[in-house]
């Protein structure tokens, strides 16, 4: 098996193992995150809620946190370590 199909082979379970999906009926499929990813989303909406932080300030670290969690960047680095090694 080459380095390129084993890191996607690999990045396709770990891809099954953090995305859950939901199906909503209006929506479609939808991804939710990790619980305890899920509870820090929660704990900022309830921070953001009560106003100890401003709405925008919830916005912008939860998707600094989005960008920062992306579960796909294994895939991008495998694809880059297999072509380096070709």
């Amino acid at each position: 098996m080459s380095t390129l199909t084993r890191n996607l082979s690999g990045s396709r379970e770990m891809m099954k193992t953090y995305c859950r999906r939901v199906e909503i009926p209006v929506l479609g499929e939808v991804a939710v995150p990790p619980p305890d990813k899920l509870a820090y989303y929660a704990g900022l909406g309830v921070l953001a809620a009560f106003q100890v932080i401003e709405w925008p300030l919830a916005l912008v670290v939860t998707a600094g946190h989005l960008l920062a969690d992306q579960h796909y960047s294994g895939l991008v680095k495998g694809v880059g370590e297999a072509l380096e090694s070709a």
